[in-house]
């Protein structure tokens, strides 16, 4: 998970959530989430609504429209980050749209959102904060490890540390080590590869969680052992240019 910059939507796609949520808003309290459900499915909304808002994301999520939670598949599905079902009146809160796969949507968080004692969110929401405050990865197991109570609800609820997702990582981890090995002699015009080329690589890969802690992790005390044996990856990871071009901050 990384932190996500959230775009503007069009203005007109935001009248019609403002004049949809008004008609939530509208019905008796007990007939607000089936009022909800059914305007989110009807024909027009996903025409005039859902679609674009679908497009917006898309352009957002890392990669190539990858899921903003795992980052591994591809994004499918828009979910309400908080369901519909606890707060109909943002079923239509631009703010509460995220991309996520069907994996992560359907199979793991479905109505699930756990709050604490004052009620605030235990989930992460990558468009409002940064996921390197609650999460640190193990490059090596492909593995997080909770900093926050929101961290570890944020591994539980999204499946975060399943198996398939720790291989995808140790493989990107791979094939980023690749791809900044071969960076000073890109550099160099010693290889077949062009820098430009080598960058573009790396983002397009699935899991761009791994790259991103690669970039923080190594300017953390700890680097030396971290990258243990990767001395010439290290050098690459902190050069200026490779870190405009790939570190991810968000907003």
């Amino acid at each position: 998970m990384i932190p996500i910059r959230r775009e503007s939507l069009p203005a007109d796609v935001g009248n019609r959530m403002t004049t949809l949520t008004d008609l939530i808003e509208a019905a008796a309290a007990d007939t607000r989430t089936a009022t909800a459900r059914s305007l989110w499915r009807r024909t027009s909304t996903r025409t005039n609504v859902v679609e674009p808002l679908r497009t917006v994301l898309q352009t957002m999520a890392p990669g190539i429209e990858r899921c903003m939670y795992c980052g591994d598949s591809f994004g499918t599905d828009i979910d309400h980050h908080e369901p519909l079902t606890r707060n109909p009146l943002r079923t239509f809160d631009w703010l509460n749209h995220l991309l996520a796969c069907s994996h992560c949507n359907s199979h793991h968080k479905r109505e699930l959102f756990p709050v604490d004692e004052h009620g605030q969110p235990l989930l992460i929401d990558p468009t409002a904060e940064d996921p390197f405050e609650h999460l640190t990865l193990s490059l090596s197991a492909g593995e997080y490890r909770a900093l926050t109570e929101k961290g570890r609800h944020t591994i539980e609820v999204f499946g975060l540390n399943r198996y398939p997702l720790a291989r995808a990582r140790q493989n990107v981890y791979e094939v980023v080590i690749l791809c900044l090995r071969a960076w000073p002699g890109a550099v160099r015009g010693e290889n077949n590869y062009r820098p430009a080329t080598l960058l573009h690589m790396i983002r397009q890969q699935p899991c761009a969680d791994v790259c991103q802690a690669m970039l923080r992790q190594v300017e953390q005390p700890g680097a030396a052992v971290i990258f243990a044996g990767l001395p010439e990856i290290v050098k690459v990871l902190r050069d200026r240019e490779v870190r405009k071009a790939l570190l991810v901050t968000g907003s």
